[in-house]
């Protein structure tokens, strides 16, 4: 079980996925980007993209997903703003998730770039992370795209 109480995914299958979530890891620092598996951080306010793996069995979407982590100042001052009742439109508020949704375009792009396949979140609750399916070469052939994304 996982800590939420689903059934686990078996150990091969998440070992596959910590490969996958190694790679964008690597491919994001390559890019120049602090980068790091969920968890794995020296500190737990680290900024930079946390790239998460779900080890559930079964998944309603990616088992990989990059989220952008403001650096732990913006992050207090939007819960202080919060706490203070401030409305939820504040600056201080919307500034770690505005953040976190101007990078999304940019991990997308890079990755895509270094051949791994991601796309856009397309969740309420996450709605700024990106998904990771795996990488171009793992599709058969007839499959993979044939364009090069362009250089911005």
């Amino acid at each position: 079980m996982t800590e939420f109480g689903f059934t686990r995914a078996a150990d091969d299958v998440v070992a596959i996925r910590i490969e996958l979530a190694d790679l964008v890891v690597q491919a994001l620092q390559r890019a120049g980007l602090p980068a790091f598996r969920d968890g794995e951080s020296d500190s737990p306010d680290q900024a930079g993209a946390v790239v998460y793996v779900d080890t559930d069995a079964e998944t309603a979407s990616a088992a990989v997903s990059v989220g952008w982590r403001c650096d732990a100042g913006p992050l207090q001052a939007a819960v202080d703003a919060l706490v203070s009742r401030s409305s939820p439109d504040a600056r201080a508020v919307r500034y770690p998730g505005m953040v976190g949704l101007h990078m999304q375009s940019a991990l997308i792009r890079i990755l895509l770039t270094a051949g791994i396949i991601a796309t856009l979140e397309n969740d309420n609750m996450n709605p700024d992370y990106v998904l990771v399916f795996g990488q171009v070469s793992d599709l058969p052939p007839a499959l993979r795209p044939t364009f090069s994304p362009a250089a911005s």
